[in-house]
């Protein structure tokens, strides 16, 4: 049986917070369908997101487009349509999906990874492309042609300018802050490179959306609580949670203004997520199919996220 109270947090979510059927079909294929080999029945799909308010042609139309986009890629099985991950698509899935479920607040020694562009200026539409990757990966941009970050790997800045053909025309330096410098300057150029001002709002939103939902799970009995219902907290929890934690830089914790929220955030996400992930994972089989029949059961990796699950 449904738990009343968790529906009626549900529909209050979804009544202030509709859901895009296209983010939401890349939350579902990223968290919940990837994880068990990456290809579904087309029908099952549907099923799955009716809840959520997403009708039959919405996705249709939306996997459609994300096949054109190269996301997904579309096998006819007898009179039925299955829809899975392009493999550009599940690396993709992949490195975002790392981020949102890996390891939280980063060590760090006190070292930046410094982009310079120099020489040759690159085209326009280069130059855009590569700043608009370089804020997904974390970088703040510290002057006109300048960008910092503070715990990103040479080898990964270096695989970050090839896949943009910007070797020639960006230095990678790597440097410390001076010991005896104030603190205040590096404080401004944290708050003026990264804006922190927006996630901490965002993060904050976020805790404050769902503690009603996790209130209400808490109460609930484990034996009372509804697959479908754990299905969509868990799905709505990392919808909501991807659409801030993708834009932030995890700086780490010393470069951060103080009462910082991420952690809060990060900890509510991942008790929702192990609250609800047994009787989501039984939803999942019950409601999906693969084109070989049966849902596979989740790949080992699932199990990791946010440090183990049960």
């Amino acid at each position: 049986m449904r738990n009343r109270a968790v529906q009626e947090a549900l529909a209050e979510h979804l009544a202030t917070r509709p859901v895009r059927a296209k983010s939401l079909v890349v939350t579902v294929f990223g968290d919940a369908i990837a994880p068990h080999g990456g290809t579904v029945w087309l029908a099952g799909l549907i099923a799955l997101l009716a809840p959520f308010g997403i009708n039959e042609r919405a996705v249709r139309t939306t996997v459609f487009r994300l096949a054109a986009e190269g996301w997904l890629k579309g096998t006819q099985v007898g009179r039925r349509s299955h829809y899975g991950l392009t493999e550009s698509g599940r690396r993709r899935f992949e490195a975002a999906f790392r981020k949102i479920y890996g390891a939280a607040d980063p060590d760090w020694d006190g070292r930046w990874c410094v982009l310079i562009e120099a020489g040759k200026p690159l085209s326009a539409a280069r130059r855009r492309a590569l700043r608009d990757q370089l804020g997904w990966s974390g970088f703040g941009q510290i002057g006109a042609s300048a960008w910092a970050h503070p715990t990103l790997e040479e080898a990964a800045a270096a695989a970050l300018l090839d896949e943009f053909r910007a070797r020639n025309h960006v230095v990678v330096l790597h440097a410390t802050v001076d010991g005896g410098q104030p603190s205040a300057p590096l404080a401004a150029m944290v708050r003026d490179g990264w804006d922190l001002e927006r996630l901490e709002r965002d993060y904050r939103a976020f805790i404050e959306r769902f503690r009603p939902i996790h209130r209400a799970l808490d109460r609930a009995r484990a034996a009372s609580l509804d697959p479908e219902q754990c299905f969509m907290v868990r799905t709505l929890a990392i919808h909501e949670y991807r659409r801030v934690m993708l834009r932030d830089p995890l700086l780490p914790r010393a470069l951060l203004p103080e009462r910082w929220p991420g952690a809060a955030a990060r900890e509510l996400c991942r008790e929702l997520y192990r609250l609800t992930q047994p009787e989501t994972e039984r939803h999942l089989v019950a409601t999906l199919e693969a084109p070989e029949g049966a849902l596979a059961p989740a790949s080992p990796y699932f199990y990791a996220r946010f440090g183990g699950l049960a």
